[in-house]
């Protein structure tokens, strides 16, 4: 079973998301929090495979609490999925930073929701297909190369390139086909990628891919 932990303050939310959830016989909703410092403390003591966060909440918002569990040590294996209305904007860039595994757009459709939980609790996590191009490619745009690239001086040849392929948005397969390796090789190569970068989940790979430079804007 996937534990997911809601926090939203708006109670018709969070109860609309738990009516979605709880219909799926692989997915249970272990608890509800209405604002980002209780979502904390839920968290701390449930040990949810995926939270799914509002940005906007009163006590604390969904980015700091974001950031506060990516940094406990405690929660590595919990997964917070961001629950956003507003698209791509600086309050996503600055969650993806605090250490959020995936963005999922309030509206999105249900499957696109079950499914991004689905890849979220496995780690492999990216972006809702809402937001996917775009942020990508608003991302890249501004990337901020700095102390990310001696980290990357870890890695070898192969996975700098797997890891550049991944921050494209590829998936183990499309990795595999591109570079001619088997999908296993792939998340082999991403799996020791992370480890090297101590990255959490591969959402956070990626943003290492992007503040280094290892992946550039392209050209409009």
């Amino acid at each position: 079973m996937i534990r997911v932990l809601l926090v939203d303050d708006q109670p018709m939310i969070r109860a609309g998301f738990r009516a979605l959830l709880e219909a799926e016989n692989d997915i249970d909703v272990v608890g509800e929090a209405g604002d980002g410092a209780q979502g904390v403390r839920l968290a701390t003591s449930l040990l949810p495979d995926v939270v799914l966060a509002d940005i906007r909440m009163p006590v604390l918002d969904g980015i700091e609490a974001t950031r506060r569990i990516a940094a406990d040590p405690r929660l590595t294996a919990v997964h917070v999925v961001i629950l956003t209305n507003f698209g791509v904007d600086d309050h996503v860039y600055a969650a993806l930073r605090a250490g959020a595994a995936g963005f999922l757009v309030k509206d999105s459709d249900p499957d696109d929701l079950l499914h991004g939980i689905r890849l979220a609790a496995r780690g492999d996590a990216l972006l809702s297909p809402a937001i996917t191009k775009r942020l990508i490619a608003d991302y890249v745009s501004r990337p901020r190369p700095g102390s990310e690239s001696v980290r990357l001086a870890t890695l070898t040849a192969r996975e700098r390139e797997v890891v550049a392929l991944a921050a494209r948005g590829l998936s183990n397969d499309e990795i595999a086909a591109s570079v001619v390796i088997s999908p296993a090789t792939a998340k082999t190569h991403i799996s020791r990628a992370m480890i090297k970068l101590a990255a959490r989940d591969r959402a956070q790979l990626v943003v290492i891919a992007y503040e280094s430079g290892l992946v550039t804007a392209p050209q409009r």
